[in-house]
């Protein structure tokens, strides 16, 4: 077994959490150990959000060609898959050039913890070593939960198995109308597959306010998918060419019969297994995820954790802010975690996107506010783009105007939250935002006026 001398900063897991940690770790002038147990770039590059964008993205291009102008070619999802895999081994290929530039020493293998200062690497069985550390960050990410009555394999697929897929299938059931199975399902939808939604919930996207997701399922129901909302699943028989799965409806049991199940129903943090967090005495919740202060410490002093293993929503940029805000804390900078302008995105078509304080989380904390809203409709690059389905929600403080919170509905929605996430970091106001020219005809205008109506009700 082959030791090494201790370093500053060991981090574990290479996902948009645990390299960006690396990286920062390295620029603050601390030497630097990542540990990647699979492949570089983590969940995230490899089997989430990179690869599923790549095929939405696909998708949607197979959409417009078949809509708007009426070109009924053969899609291809072999090609579909080759053009995701190009995207995401420049992904990783790209994350691995950052760390080394950066000076990160990588190492490959599972870590497994023999104390608190030390770590055990397994490569195989014939190659451990032994890393002992000063400061040691936690990025270990996340896995698709399991249900009992569904449990993985044959033709119950995870996400994971989804996005692998050889060829489209002729037909899927999605367990879960959360952002992965509407993401997913829709994708399917639109090369092709019968897509059915089950969900638990009284709406799919729970989370999202009603006005914002009804432009979504509409659609969703125009791709041709069925939406069953509180429906429980209860169990399925798996056959060799499909799978039929029961569910309870409105007190009656009912069967839907498809080529695939998807199970979408969440994530779990990867806190369990080897990783020998008992040996130090960390103990995670009953949840998996462990507990942090405002640095992104653990109970541990030298210890710290970020991304999909801590409280919050498993985001793979909440990850990466605070991958920054512990090594900072590690470098000795009074650097702190600050929640309110964490943007969430749903890649569905339209897309949704919401940041800071909804109207009904206002309602909620009894502060008293003021709303703008404009619609894509009106807007003339919306037109031009034939993109008219959406709308951009400003909710602002009803004395001063300062901006609290943003949801918006529609094209490029992913990209037009960013303004209104930087107005409620600095502080903005409606005003602020309102008396900034933007440039025409863009979908940057719908952002203004919405301001501009908050404005006129202060």
């Amino acid at each position: 077994m082959n030791s090494l001398e201790a370093v500053d900063t060991l981090v574990i897991g290479s996902g948009p959490g645990g390299y960006v940690a690396a990286l920062r770790s390295s620029q603050l002038g601390m030497t630097t150990v990542l540990v990647e147990r699979h492949q570089i770039g983590g969940v995230c590059t490899h089997v989430g959000c990179i690869p599923s964008k790549a095929l939405i993205a696909e998708a949607e291009r197979i959409h417009l060609r078949r809509h708007w102008y009426a070109v009924d070619e053969a899609s291809s999802f072999q090609e579909a898959q080759l053009f995701k895999q190009a995207v995401v081994d420049k992904q990783s290929g790209g994350v691995r050039f950052l760390l080394k530039s950066a000076g990160v020493t990588l190492i490959e293998g599972e870590a497994s913890l023999i104390d608190a200062n030390t770590v055990e690497i397994h490569h195989n069985e014939q190659n451990e070593r032994r890393i002992g550390f000063k400061h040691l960050i936690l990025a270990t990410g996340s896995r698709p939960i399991e249900i009992s009555a569904l449990p993985f394999g044959g033709r119950i697929l995870s996400s994971t198995e989804a996005l692998s897929l050889a060829d489209i299938p002729k037909s899927l059931v999605v367990v879960g109308g959360g952002y992965i199975g509407v993401e997913l399902g829709q994708m399917f939808a639109r090369f092709g597959t019968t897509v059915t939604i089950l969900e638990g919930g009284e709406q799919i996207l729970p989370g999202f306010e009603a006005e914002l997701v009804a432009p979504v399922v509409r659609q969703l129901k125009k791709d041709g998918i069925t939406i069953l909302t509180e429906a429980k699943v209860t169990g399925a028989d798996p056959y060799t060419s499909h799978i039929d799965l029961q569910y309870m409806r409105q007190d009656q049991h009912h069967v839907v019969q498809a080529e695939y199940a998807l199970i979408t129903v969440g994530r779990k943090p990867n806190t369990d297994g080897t990783l020998g967090l008992e040996k130090i005495g960390l103990s995670p919740t009953p949840q998996g995820l462990i507990e942090i202060d405002k640095q992104c410490r653990t109970s541990i002093p030298n210890i710290y954790a970020i991304g999909d293993i801590v409280q919050g929503p498993a985001l793979a940029h909440k990850a990466s802010y605070e991958a920054k805000i512990a090594a900072e804390a590690i470098a000795g900078k009074p650097s702190v975690i600050d929640y309110k302008a964490l943007p969430l995105v749903v890649f569905s078509h339209p897309e949704i996107t919401s940041v800071g304080l909804s109207e009904t989380d206002c309602k909620h904390k009894s502060i008293p506010v003021i709303l703008g809203k404009s619609i894509f409709s009106i807007n003339g690059r919306a037109l031009a783009l034939k993109e008219t389905e959406g709308l951009v929600k400003i909710v602002a403080h009803a004395a001063s105007g300062l901006v609290l919170g943003a949801q918006i509905v529609g094209a490029e929605a992913s990209t037009l939250i960013s303004e209104l996430s930087l107005a409620i970091e600095m502080g903005a106001t409606v005003e602020d935002i309102a008396m900034t020219i933007h440039p025409h005809p863009t979908l940057g205008e719908i952002v203004m006026e919405a301001a501009e109506q908050a404005q006129r009700r202060l």
